[in-house]
């Protein structure tokens, strides 16, 4: 993506349009709050706990009640203080323009960004609100609303955080080069400008100072973090250094280090961020490093679970994936039509595997003329795997564009029961976007690692009444054209034909 004309330039221009942005609700929501709003028999708490499923409402809540209050008075930090601040007349005038939307209305990316923000508040409140009790709203709200300028962002120009995952997570380029690209601004600076404007619970202001201002304090945490397993030498490191210390243990910096823990996660469990905010939180806590990543990964689940099942992606379900796995792949557009050449060679194989008798001496022949099928309606990556009957497992046999290990998988199907249903009886899975998060726990680390993206199919293939064979492919993540899938089901009817025909040679 490039920047457009129409964004702003400054930050006095992207606080404006930030304040005209209307955030949408979950219809639901809204509706119940609404109807709780004009219930004289509901409390201040009652109506809090409808609203606190929707960090939306929450925010523009405590927005309002911030955004009029006296000078000398301290800002709401609760969603209750707010409500009682505002009252319920107010109230209810505030939620009639908040535009209330179905989910599949609600920017894809705003509801991602939400979605970190609620495993942010997750990881808070499991990892720091027990031992801060006394502070647990501070925590839980701070945690939630911290990231909520991003919101309002997202809901503006959605397509900025594919931008920015594209170019810093995927391709590695410096962020403040990228973020002066896109918004012209720095990023962290917008967010404290915005979070000032908005009066947000000052710990989220602390925090963005921190980040984007003196990160000295910061920097020289990290230098003792590292040093996680020898806890008397920090311990001795902090001592010499009193300021240090003092900060350290400023219970603010618990909403700094959640979101940290939840937005580093967000693409990788193994990467250099995630281990930095790890340290830092273990630093906080005076944990081993393998004990807080245990407390942490729990969180993760517990958010997940919290969340249910949804189209986003979470963290969580990368837990399930090879340790050093990536989450955000390059982005690729829709694959190419084949050209003339390659149909003239997809109707050549497919003629030789309608043939009958079978052509072929030998499955290697029969396979190798199945992979040439399938490279030439398109599929990039292709891995076709046998079925050994004595041993209950499935054999390599053939790939195209995967790694030289592929030529060597052997996968049990007892561990996986994706592949157990597909060699019931032959059977198309076809995995995209809206299904992925469902299927992919199910799936062998060692093939989701081969065939990383959210676009790919897997057909098992029969012979004589039971599966003898099973095809992964994909278009290198590219989204699946109708014309494509059709090609890809008269291969398979061929293939499958071919079998037929091979069986009955000795017969």
């Amino acid at each position: 993506m490039t920047t457009t004309t129409s964004l702003p330039r400054s930050i006095p221009a992207w606080i404006k349009l930030l304040d005209d942005t209307q955030l949408p609700a979950f219809a639901s929501t809204h509706e119940s709050v609404r109807q709780a709003l004009r219930d004289s028999s509901q409390s201040m708490r009652q109506i809090a706990e409808l609203i606190q499923p929707s960090p939306v409402l929450a925010l523009c809540f405590i927005r309002e009640a911030n955004r009029h209050r006296a000078a000398d008075s301290k800002p709401a930090e609760s969603l209750e203080t707010a409500l009682s601040r505002i009252g319920l007349q107010r109230a209810e005038q505030l939620l009639n323009r908040i535009p209330a939307a179905q989910t599949s209305d609600i920017p894809h990316a705003l509801r991602q960004m939400v979605l970190i923000s609620r495993h942010a508040s997750q990881q808070a409140n499991g990892l720091f609100a027990g031992r801060l009790a006394r502070l647990w709203q501070d925590i839980h709200w701070g945690s939630l609303l911290f990231l909520s300028p991003v919101w309002a962002l997202l809901a503006a120009h959605p397509p900025l955080l594919e931008a920015w995952e594209q170019r810093v997570l995927v391709n590695g380029e410096p962020a403040s080069r990228v973020e002066q690209q896109l918004l012209g601004v720095s990023l962290l600076e917008l967010c404290l400008r915005v979070a000032e404007h908005w009066h947000l619970p000052d710990w989220i202001i602390q925090g963005y100072r921190l980040l984007s201002g003196n990160r000295r304090l910061l920097v020289k945490a990290l230098h003792i973090a590292r040093d996680n397993e020898h806890p008397l030498h920090q311990q001795q490191m902090l001592d010499a250094d009193p300021e240090l210390r003092r900060w350290l243990t400023l219970p603010s910096n618990t909403i700094v280090l959640a979101n940290g823990l939840a937005l580093s996660a967000h693409h990788s469990w193994s990467g250099v961020h995630t281990l930095r905010w790890q340290h830092l939180a273990g630093l906080y806590l005076q944990l081993p490093l393998a004990q807080l990543q245990q407390l942490v990964h729990q969180q993760a689940v517990n958010s997940a679970r919290a969340f249910g099942p949804t189209d986003l992606w979470h963290p969580a379900q990368g837990l399930l994936w090879p340790w050093d796995s990536r989450f955000q792949r390059e982005k690729i557009g829709t694959a190419s039509t084949p050209d003339a050449q390659a149909l003239a060679l997809w109707r050549d194989s497919c003629r030789q595997l309608l043939q009958e008798p079978s052509p072929f001496s030998n499955v290697l022949q029969l396979t190798a003329c199945a992979r040439t099928a399938v490279t030439s309606i398109g599929m990039q990556r292709a891995l076709l795997m046998l079925l050994d009957r004595k041993n209950q497992r499935l054999v390599a046999q053939q790939d195209v564009g995967l790694p030289p290990h592929a030529a060597r998988l052997i996968l049990d199907p007892a561990q996986s029961q994706v592949l157990r249903r597909l060699l019931e009886k032959p059977a198309l899975l076809r995995l995209k976007p809206e299904n992925m998060a469902m299927f992919s726990a199910l799936l062998p680390g060692t093939l989701k690692a081969l065939f990383a993206g959210e676009h790919l199919l897997l057909r098992s293939l029969g012979s004589g009444g039971r599966v003898v064979m099973l095809l992964i492919a994909d278009q290198g993540n590219a989204p699946f054209s109708d014309a494509t899938l059709q090609a890809f089901d008269k291969t398979m009817q061929c293939i499958e034909r071919a079998l037929s025909h091979f069986s009955k040679r000795g017969a």
